[in-house]
């Protein structure tokens, strides 16, 4: 425990001039909160201890290579590095994608094959890889909300406060892109719930 509470710039610019105990300070006072930004999104304890000890060393090679610039303001800096690592993980993983409207329809309402059959199974699947391709194709930003709040089921608090937003632009970017992805399917082949193809509300 820190007996006298030193503010974060401080301990940064401590590190920097290479007092490495400095960091383990910031470490210990900040690891708690990189490591449920990382746990919110990949849902795994393992994987989560794994991309917050990657934020660290992240976060340490940009302090060595005099990179760092964030004015005094380290954590939302460091809680950034760390949800950008666990997106990443999270777009490397094969997950089927639950995306669901304003009007509470699921993509997926036409798309409730029988298990038994291989053929079914296998459209559902080129249909859920579709649907990821179609994702990929969103604006960063409105990709990045709609994988945390309908892959990750984060709160809109919780996905402004990882990506350093208000809540208001969190919901904004989340409507546009639940309207561009409407649009994208409205086009497609796939058998998607036709319902889902009206303009957000």
């Amino acid at each position: 425990m820190e007996k006298v509470r030193i503010n974060e710039s401080e301990l940064v610019s401590a590190y920097i001039k290479g007092n490495d105990a400095a960091f383990d300070t910031l470490v210990e006072r900040y690891k708690n909160k990189i490591y449920t930004t990382i746990y919110l999104v990949v849902k795994d304890q393992y994987v989560a201890e794994d991309l917050m000890q990657d934020t660290f060393i992240k976060a340490i090679k940009t302090l060595r290579n005099g990179k760092y610039n964030e004015e005094g303001k380290f954590l939302p800096w460091i809680l950034r590095i760390g949800h950008n690592l666990a997106i990443d993980y999270f777009r490397r993983a094969k997950r089927y994608p639950k995306v669901v409207f304003e009007d509470g329809s699921n993509v997926f309402n036409t798309l409730n094959f029988s298990e038994n059959s291989i053929e079914t199974k296998q459209i559902k699947k080129e249909s859920h890889e579709h649907l990821r391709g179609l994702i990929k194709q969103l604006p960063d930003q409105q990709r990045e909300v709609l994988i945390m709040r309908h892959y990750e089921d984060m709160s809109f608090q919780e996905i402004a406060d990882a990506t350093g937003v208000s809540i208001n632009t969190a919901l904004g970017r989340m409507r546009y892109a639940l309207i561009n992805l409407r649009k994208m399917m409205s086009k497609s082949v796939y058998a998607y719930d036709t319902n889902l193809y009206n303009t957000v509300k």
